[in-house]
């Protein structure tokens, strides 16, 4: 099977392209996070600019015991994950460690919370997410983690959602200036 490789230009294209289609969603669908009260005056979600440069192509460092870690949610309970594996790599020259966790063994999905130092005023507070699925989130046997996709969970919208909170080996202490803003 040959890989097809997207230029700077497609990738930007498409990660806008996937911005316009949740901007849609969020306006329209039943489903979306936003307030019935606010949809009508709902313009779109902010999104730093695309930034090639916090996109990497890494090497999963699978966790030889993969235990069950509880993570604090917004009602005060706790939810399980296993704690997969981690993802090392340099941002602005400094080191960068951060944990990727599964629902369950069967599950393929990684799930990678994050806090970063834009949490305290341009993004939500609390942090983001990164889903990684697979294929699409893989070349060759490494994952690619995209913070252009980093995203709010869905209570940050709208206190009617659980959403687990960052575990603390997930705080960085750097400036990730991609992905979703805050909302309003």
């Amino acid at each position: 099977m040959v890989k097809i490789i997207e230029t700077k230009e497609e990738t930007k294209d498409r990660i806008e392209g996937e911005r316009e289609e949740k901007d849609s969603f969020f306006k329209t669908h039943p489903q979306s996070p936003i307030p019935t009260e606010e949809k009508d005056n709902f313009n779109g979600l902010n999104y730093y600019q695309v930034k090639l440069k916090l996109k990497f192509i890494l090497k999963l460092y699978e966790h030889k015991d993969k235990n069950k870690t509880g993570v604090n949610d917004n009602t005060g309970k706790k939810q399980a994950f296993l704690r997969w594996g981690e993802f090392r790599f340099k941002i602005d020259g400094k080191q960068v460690i951060l944990q990727a966790y599964k629902n369950n063994h069967n599950d393929e999905r990684l799930w990678v919370p994050f806090k970063d130092e834009t949490n305290k005023d341009e993004t939500y507070g609390a942090g983001r997410y990164i889903d990684l699925e697979p294929p699409q989130c893989m070349e060759g046997d490494n994952w690619i983690l995209d913070f252009n996709l980093a995203y709010n969970p869905f209570c940050a919208y709208s206190s009617y959602y659980v959403c687990p909170f960052i575990p603390p080996e997930n705080w960085i202490l750097v400036k990730i200036e991609a992905g979703e803003k805050k909302y309003k």
